[in-house]
């Protein structure tokens, strides 16, 4: 059998770093129950520089030659197919993947468009809404100034509290929960260190409800929803979510859900994945609230893999073991 050349890139430059360096240990180990794949892992430094298992800088070329610039002998390796095991910039940005788009090199996940359009939370809601996809009440903020801290402290009056999140960021990064009207200005301050916009969202008493869509042997699949369960009166921070000692719990099968709630929240997962033309692989989160509306939280195109993560395990709990679900997508990339 031929033998595959495959580029796992990790790291970035992004707040998200340590965790995708986690997610491709997970993804290298189910990699390696394949013999016909060879896998070549570099990591992308905190400045940039792309660093083999030997911290020899290397570039991929036009031509797809991963090449060791910085080696006394260099060495180069036709890339077959690329991972951009990167959450954050440049992977869930559709950077990286551009540059892929532009030398012809398949790859695994989403496009450029449909990257930027789900990392960017003020595009993805603009996008729900064209879908008719419920989603939380929400304004967009492209600066802090008095006028906006108003609109923002108008918003708090209205709704109680308040999630200030930074638009173009991972799912926990640059996310605030405001429940004391005092602490706006500091929070959308720090907002606005991560992203030069700003989404304000209603905070709703609700369940949180995560969906597994991906493309398995030529299909979209969309799991039973699985849950998180913070302590009360928290929400799933980034520490949270990736803390050895977290509080919260995970339940890769949710319980006491209605087969018509989790028909919808399957058909409008589904809707999101086609409608926004995502590909391969994505985690479509949903709030349940105690008025029983089912809204769209956000869309992530390249979901934590470390293990604690709950994309794998959705998949898994569906019939599709991880490593199988890779050969898949990748021999079916090489073939297209």
């Amino acid at each position: 059998m031929k033998k595959f050349n495959i580029l796992l890139l990790c790291g970035g430059e992004s707040a998200e770093h340590e965790v995708s360096l986690r997610s491709a240990d997970f993804i290298a180990q189910q990699l390696s129950q394949h013999e016909h794949f060879n896998l070549h892992r570099i990591t992308i430094s905190k400045t940039g520089q792309w660093l083999d298992s030997e911290q020899q800088v290397c570039q991929l070329d036009m031509q797809k030659h991963l090449t060791t610039v910085s080696a006394a002998q260099p060495r180069s390796h036709f890339i077959d197919f690329a991972i951009p095991c990167i959450h954050g910039y440049p992977g869930e940005t559709g950077t990286i993947q551009s540059y892929f788009e532009m030398i012809k090199l398949p790859y695994m996940g989403c496009g450029p468009e449909a990257n930027t359009l789900c990392f960017n939370k003020v595009s993805s809601k603009m996008w729900f809404d064209a879908l008719a996809i419920p989603n939380t009440p929400s304004l967009f903020i492209s600066e802090f100034s008095d006028a906006t801290l108003a609109q923002v402290s108008q918003a708090f009056d209205n709704w109680g509290s308040v999630f200030i999140k930074a638009a173009s960021q991972g799912s926990s990064v640059g996310c605030y929960l405001v429940r004391d009207k005092a602490d706006i200005a500091a929070k959308l301050a720090e907002a606005f260190t991560y992203s030069n916009y700003v989404l304000v969202e209603k905070a709703v008493k609700a369940r949180e409800l995560e969906i597994a869509a991906y493309e398995y042997q030529g299909e979209v699949i969309a799991t039973v929803p699985s849950e998180i369960i913070c302590p009360d009166n928290t929400f799933y921070t980034y520490e949270e979510k990736y803390a050895a000692d977290s509080h919260s719990l995970t339940q890769v099968e949710a319980q006491n859900l209605t087969a018509e709630q989790i028909a919808q929240m399957q058909a409008y997962a589904i809707a999101a994945f086609k409608g926004m033309k995502l590909k391969h692989l994505s985690r479509i989160d949903f709030f349940l609230t105690t008025e029983g509306e089912i809204l769209l939280n956000e869309i992530n195109t390249f979901p934590g893999m470390t293990k604690t993560s709950m994309f794998p395990q959705m998949l898994a709990n569906h019939g599709h073991q991880f490593s199988d679900y890779l050969k898949d997508l990748i021999e079916r990339a090489i073939a297209a």
